[in-house]
């Protein structure tokens, strides 16, 4: 068996909340690269491989076979980019960049040099959306006729850098988390949006950038979809989810607010204590699958519920659970994808081409909530 040598470029949240996943026996961690000394030194100390304090050095290694790029997302483009000229497979996290000339720049990259593209985690990796697709593609419920999915977290009040409170810079909700949630609803429709209404929230002036919004899709062949997302932490919708996290952690009831109470001081001082390497790092216990709050698909003969534990099944006569066993590995669904691409030769779900046209929903909901209007996208 093949085994891909990753270097990651970034240790920060998401390395932090991904790294589980490379203890896949088909991948591992041979270096990375970041510019904090602190993290270079925990990399070494868990994995034993190369560090190096910039990406560029990184990207010469000639042990890498893939680059992971987990940097803030201002560097997505560039690095993947500089990857894939270097010959070096990329898994790059979402958002794919923060332009569609920059995604059409890495697709290129990559197809210039033969290289795989693929663009994740967002949670329509997650084993029960797939599970969810399956039971659609399996024809017996009919088609999907209407999605709801809502998602109300602490987002905008965990510790930021100021570019992740400016949306030009690639900050906010939109950037951030409708990435997961469009995913998530084209992933189930299985088909293309063709027109998007948004609305968008901004309403803490410390935190000048948008925290909330509400949208309407619609699909080829006409499906919708309704999105609501809110990061104000206020309610948590994982009250829903039989208070299991989103990265399928336990939570305690009892910690509302806590977020809010633990904002105080210097935010970037408080991210890099909380990031891989920082000394008030913790990694996440999962007890159940990853998931992006309450999602119903509504098809023409019944509603399934993602669940951490399953797929809720919503007949005319019945309900039962289509459960799925606990992950033995938190996100292995990324690497079953990356492997297959990379060593097996199967084309990517969420390619290139794929990440483009949710960054392209993305941005149509800035566009649309900006113009107080619909967005009809290209066909």
């Amino acid at each position: 068996m093949k085994k891909l040598k990753i270097g990651v470029a970034g240790l920060g949240r998401a390395f932090a909340v991904m790294s589980p996943a490379f203890s896949d026996p088909r991948v591992e961690l041979v270096a990375a690269a970041d510019p904090r000394p602190e993290a270079l030194e925990k990399f070494k100390k868990d994995h034993g491989g190369r560090v190096y304090p910039t990406v560029e050095g990184l990207c010469t290694d000639p042990a890498v076979d893939v680059v992971y790029v987990a940097t803030p997302h201002q560097f997505h483009a560039p690095y993947a980019c500089l990857a894939a000229s270097k010959g070096k497979h990329v898994l790059v996290e979402k958002p794919m960049a923060l332009t569609l000339e920059d995604c059409r720049a890495m697709i290129e990259a990559a197809r210039k040099t033969g290289v795989q593209l693929v663009v994740g985690h967002s949670h329509s990796f997650d084993a029960p959306i797939l599970k969810a697709r399956e039971l659609i593609r399996s024809g017996a419920y009919g088609p999907v006729r209407m999605i709801t999915a809502l998602d109300f977290t602490d987002f905008l009040y965990r510790p930021r850098r100021p570019e992740e409170l400016s949306t030009g810079a690639g900050g906010g909700v939109l950037y951030n988390q409708a990435a997961h949630q469009v995913d998530i609803v084209r992933l189930l429709a299985g088909s293309k949006v063709r027109s998007v209404r948004a609305f968008t929230g901004s309403w803490d002036p410390a935190r000048p950038t948008e925290g909330a919004y509400s949208c309407q899709l619609s699909f080829e062949g006409g499906a919708f979809a309704t999105l609501v997302y809110s990061g104000y932490a206020h309610f948590d919708s994982d009250e829903f989810m039989g208070w299991v996290g989103e990265m399928g952690q336990k939570k305690d009831p009892a910690s509302y607010g806590m977020a809010r109470k633990a904002l105080k001081g210097d935010e970037a001082s408080l991210k890099n204590a909380r990031n891989y390497g920082g000394p008030d790092f913790r990694e996440v216990q999962a007890a159940a699958h990853q998931h992006f709050g309450p999602i119903v698909v509504s098809c023409e003969k019944a509603d399934l519920r993602p669940l951490p534990s399953g797929v809720m099944i919503y007949g005319d006569a019945e309900q039962r659970l289509d459960p799925l066993q606990p992950p033995k590995v938190a996100r292995a669904e990324v690497i079953d994808e990356l492997y297959g691409a990379v060593a097996e030769g199967r084309a990517p779900l969420h390619s290139g081409e794929w990440a483009m046209a949710t960054l392209e929903v993305c941005l149509a909901m800035l566009e649309s909530a900006r113009q107080g209007r619909s967005v009809d996208l290209r066909p």
